[in-house]
């Protein structure tokens, strides 16, 4: 994004920031984008903290058992499943998308190319 003219530099948020942002955007303190606009970041990075939140507590809840401590090694190990499953049905969405595009192509027809 451009600022002025100038690259906008990265915002970096501390742990505490995001906690605090999770906690007003989900107590609906505040929206998704003024908390963006309120600390300085893209409106993306909320809802990124949000999902990794979200994420992290199920992933502490499922390896949660009664009477033993969950190893921060499965914490970790379910929290990567997690984001593999995420990573997989994405690439599968573009693949499709990447087939149909092919296949748009092929037919002649492009979103590029005006109708004759």
């Amino acid at each position: 994004m451009l600022e002025n003219g100038k690259p906008r530099k990265r915002r970096q948020l501390s742990p505490e920031e995001k906690w605090e942002i999770f906690l007003e955007v989900t107590s609906q303190e505040i929206s998704q984008a003024d908390a963006a606009r309120k600390y300085g970041v893209d409106v993306s990075v909320i809802v990124r903290l949000r999902a990794l939140a979200k994420d992290a507590a199920l992933a502490a809840f499922a390896s949660a058992k009664p009477g033993r401590p969950a190893s921060v090694q499965d914490v970790e190990i379910e929290l990567l499943r997690e984001e593999n499953d995420r990573l997989s049905e994405a690439l599968k969405e573009m693949a499709v998308e990447l087939t149909l595009h092919r296949g748009r192509q092929r037919s002649g027809f492009s979103a590029r190319s005006p109708r004759v």
